[in-house]
């Protein structure tokens, strides 16, 4: 049983205990993303963000896909993407997973890359196709995807703007499990609940220091970035709870202070 669910334009939020669930809703547009949905998700997500009380973030699509990229109509009409961007190059500040069925395709692949991690169903589709119609994927999708899915890999998709499968994705690295169809929001759910039981700022310095790794700053850049972060959880109320807790041996409560 959900907390609570809110609409808020083309966008749908629901909080489980410690979890944000994200789903993108235009069913009927495959989740094209119009100013509507970029706001939405940039609402969600700062929410996310700011609260405390949650760990971490599930992101999905109603309907038959996850996201089929920038509703093409709605950019004709000038209407502002313009939040959809800023998420893609910040993402979210604690972890955030996606959940996806059906395709993330062009902008939506994009948008799936600003997860920290990705579940997806049997036979789900991923690609940047922006080349089959004069673009290139300027989302970000060229910066991430060699370390997603490895240089070859990346090229491949990037130059041949064809697809390639949930299966082949999770060979290639892309993905940390591949449920049956129907199933990828359940098991988000479910990995997202298992980051929820551990401290909240411990899991988002923890995040920032990975994410920090894999673009490539060196070790003293590391070193620099991670005294601050220390210094915040060190010292906060939950890694007094924690080590309370176990001595105790009962469940930690935290509050994300």
């Amino acid at each position: 049983m959900s907390d609570d669910i809110v609409s808020e334009d083309a966008v749908l939020v629901e909080r489980r205990g410690r979890v944000m669930i994200i789903t993108l809703s235009r069913p009927d547009q495959m989740n094209a993303i119009n100013g509507a949905l970029s706001n939405g998700l940039w609402n969600a997500v700062q929410e996310l963000n700011a609260d405390p009380g949650l760990t971490a973030g599930v992101l999905t699509g109603n309907g038959r896909g996850f996201c089929s990229g920038m509703d093409l109509k709605a950019f004709a009409r000038g209407e502002d993407i313009g939040p959809m961007m800023d998420f893609i190059q910040a993402g979210a500040e604690k972890p955030l997973i996606g959940a996806i069925e059906g395709f993330a395709i062009a902008g939506g692949c994009e948008l799936a890359l600003s997860c920290d991690l990705l579940v997806a169903a049997e036979g789900a589709k991923f690609g940047i196709r922006e080349v089959k119609v004069g673009l290139f994927a300027a989302g970000a999708g060229l910066m991430r995807l060699p370390s997603r899915v490895g240089y070859s890999k990346a090229m491949e998709m990037a130059i041949t703007g064809d697809n390639i499968t949930a299966e082949e994705a999770l060979a290639a690295g892309m993905l940390v499990q591949v449920t049956p169809v129907g199933g990828a929001v359940d098991a988000a759910i479910a990995l997202a609940e298992r980051v929820a039981r551990n401290a909240p700022l411990a899991v988002a310095a923890s995040k920032q220091i990975i994410k920090a790794a894999s673009q490539g700053y060196d070790e003293a850049e590391l070193w620099e970035m991670q005294r601050p972060l220390q210094a915040k959880v060190f010292r906060s109320n939950d890694a007094k709870e924690g080590p309370t807790a176990f001595a105790e041996k009962r469940e930690p409560n935290w509050t994300g202070t």
